[in-house]
C-alpha cells in the first residue's frame, strides 16, 4: 500500500484536517467531557467496523484524532476514507473538525556523531529505534508515543553552539501568524533559506526553534 505525499493529502481537500510528521491530525472541540466521550465511542465502533484504528486523546474541552497507517509507514488512502467518516461523525453530533492550534513537536540533538550518543538517550528515556518501511536511523521514538521524538542532527563541534533545538511542526496556515506573534513577543528570524520546508527563529536569548511544515518534502 503506497504512502501519500503532504501534497497529495492537501489536494485531497479534507476540511479540517493536516498533515504533520506523516499523519492526518484534526481537534474536534466539544462542549463538555460526555460530549467528548460520546465521539470516542462513535469514532471507535467505525474504527472496529473497518479494522483501521486511529490515536485518540480525549480531553474535557476536544478530542485529538491522529490517523496513519502503520504497516504502511505513512497516511495512505484508508486514511482518508477514515478522516472524512469522522468528519460526518463530528458534524452530526453537532461539533467541527478543525486543526487552528493544532502542532507536533520534536526534539533535535545536535550532535558531531550521533551514533555515538544515541545510544544513550535511547536507553534514558526507554525509547526505541523506528523499524518498518522509510524508518530513519537518526532518532528514537517513544514505544507509547506520548514522548516526543528526538532526532539527531550532524553539527560542528565548535563551540558555543546549542545542542538541543525544537521542531515544531503546523499547517502552512499556521506559520505566519505564529511567526508574527513570535517577533512581536522579541524574537528574530534568523534564515528562511529553507522555507517552506522550515524557518528558523531565535528567542531573546538566541535560543533557536524551527517552525517546519510538509510542503516541499516527500
Amino acid at each position: 500500500m503506497s504512502t501519500l505525499t503532504g501534497k497529495q493529502v492537501a489536494d485531497a481537500g479534507l476540511d479540517g484536517w493536516t498533515f504533520l510528521l506523516g499523519a492526518l491530525h484534526t481537534r474536534i472541540r466539544t462542549p463538555d467531557f460526555a460530549a467528548g466521550l460520546a465521539l470516542v465511542a462513535a469514532v471507535g465502533a467505525e474504527a472496529e467496523r473497518v479494522d483501521h484504528h486511529p490515536d485518540l486523546d480525549l480531553r474535557y474541552t476536544h478530542v485529538d484524532v491522529r490517523l496513519w497507517s502503520h504497516d504502511a509507514g505513512g497516511v495512505t488512502g484508508r486514511d482518508l476514507r477514515l478522516a472524512r467518516t469522522i468528519s460526518v461523525l463530528a458534524t452530526d453530533a453537532g461539533l467541527t473538525v478543525s486543526y487552528a492550534g493544532l502542532s507536533r513537536l520534536e526534539l533535535a540533538l545536535d550532535s558531531p556523531e550521533h551514533a555515538a550518543v544515541l545510544p544513550f538517550w535511547r536507553a534514558v528515556l526507554a525509547a526505541e529505534r523506528p523499524d518498518g518501511p522509510g524508518a530513519a536511523d537518526d532518532e528514537v521514538r517513544d514505544p507509547a508515543g506520548a514522548l516526543p521524538t528526538v532526532w539527531f542532527q550532524s553539527s560542528g563541534r565548535d563551540e558555543p553552539r546549542q545542542r538541543w533545538h525544537p521542531d515544531v511542526w503546523v499547517d502552512p496556515a499556521e506559520v505566519r501568524p505564529r511567526m508574527e506573534a513570535a517577533l512581536a513577543a522579541g524574537g528574530t528570524l534568523v534564515s528562511d533559506a529553507e522555507a517552506p520546508h522550515f524557518w528558523v527563529l531565535a528567542d531573546p536569548d538566541g535560543n533557536r526553534v524551527c517552525l517546519c511544515t510538509w510542503q516541499g518534502r516527500d
